[in-house]
């Protein structure tokens, strides 16, 4: 089920009309760029993060390069459905990294991803995530392999305390008592951006502040980002299953990450079978506007490998009478 429900929010952020996906025990608010007879592109955003982290801009130059870009809230965050009715974990389930009774997986969020585009009625997609939802695009391309076509990691790591662990530094910004006002908010985001940001590129606090003050209108819940942080930490490595994907995988990150460490996306590329790894030199934990070329330019790429890819199973089927992708 769609709804169009119009809303106001800066433009830069945004369109002008929000649309709803009813699933299975969650509604998750969605927006889309570009033709819809062009191939999509799902595009799924980290812990605590709405789909503005996805900047407009960045969305249209992904649907000026001939996509249907589609990026949603994820269950928790923004306009999609929060879960209030289970308690966040604690501080100390956080620290020991022990949680009693996690609201949610990352297979859950996963699935919503792969329930979104089946709500679109998109067979396939393109999947780019970041972070946290690098995570979620891994286990959609591991567990849902036909409904993938190719898969882009930034920033994101195996789930292994082997390798993509945070700096040191970063952790006092990630346990202060969660902000009671907007302008709290908005002080301690661009606080946070300063730390895991990245230093080789130029920083515009003008859009992070846009993102924060959006982010906060729309939205903002400590306690669902608890959740989200329950469900990453109660993951198991998912090695094996990054060494099921199929299809063909560009895996980014920045050398200056210091909230994931770099570690991780080089664990994650040698994990994934023929997956390319493309480091960014002073790229940290964000997607500043230098990063966009570079990142863009790998996701064309990488998509038209995935493309080939499916052009092949198909003609493959034609020949035997086959399911295309099996």
């Amino acid at each position: 089920m769609r709804d169009d429900v119009p809303v106001s929010h800066d433009p830069a952020m945004g369109t002008e009309t929000e649309q709803f996906a009813t699933l299975a025990g969650v509604r998750l608010c969605y927006e889309t760029f570009g033709d819809e007879s062009r191939p999509p592109l799902l595009l799924v955003m980290g812990l605590g993060t709405q789909m503005i982290g996805w900047h407009a801009d960045f969305c249209s130059q992904l649907a000026d390069r001939g996509f249907f870009v589609v990026r949603y809230d994820n269950r928790d965050v923004g306009r999609s459905t929060h879960l209030d009715h289970r308690p966040p974990p604690t501080t100390r389930e956080i620290l020991t990294r022990r949680h009693r009774n996690p609201a949610y997986t990352l297979g859950d969020m996963a699935e919503d991803g792969i329930g979104l585009l089946d709500q679109l009625g998109i067979d396939a997609a393109h999947v780019v995530g970041a972070s946290m939802g690098g995570m979620l695009a891994q286990l959609m391309a591991a567990w849902w392999p036909d409904r993938v076509r190719s898969l882009v990691s930034i920033m994101s790591s195996t789930g292994s305390l082997r390798s993509g662990q945070p700096a040191l530094r970063v952790y006092p910004s990630f346990l202060a008592k969660p902000a009671r006002t907007k302008e709290q908010y908005v002080k301690r985001l661009v606080k946070v951006y300063g730390i895991i940001g990245s230093p080789g590129f130029e920083s515009n606090e003008d859009d992070v502040r846009v993102l924060a003050e959006t982010s906060f209108d729309r939205g903002a819940n400590a306690a669902g980002t608890g959740r989200q942080l329950a469900a990453i930490q109660s993951a198991r490595s998912r090695v094996r299953d990054l060494r099921r994907i199929k299809a063909p995988t560009l895996v980014i990150h920045g050398n200056a990450d210091r909230l994931v460490r770099p570690s991780g996306g080089r664990a994650t590329a040698r994990a994934i079978p023929n997956a390319r790894l493309q480091m960014i030199d002073g790229m940290g934990h964000d997607l500043p506007r230098g990063t966009w070329p570079q990142i863009i330019d790998g996701i064309v790429r990488n998509a038209a490998a995935g493309s080939t890819l499916v052009t092949a199973y198909r003609s493959r089927a034609e020949l035997y009478g086959r399911n295309p992708i099996e």
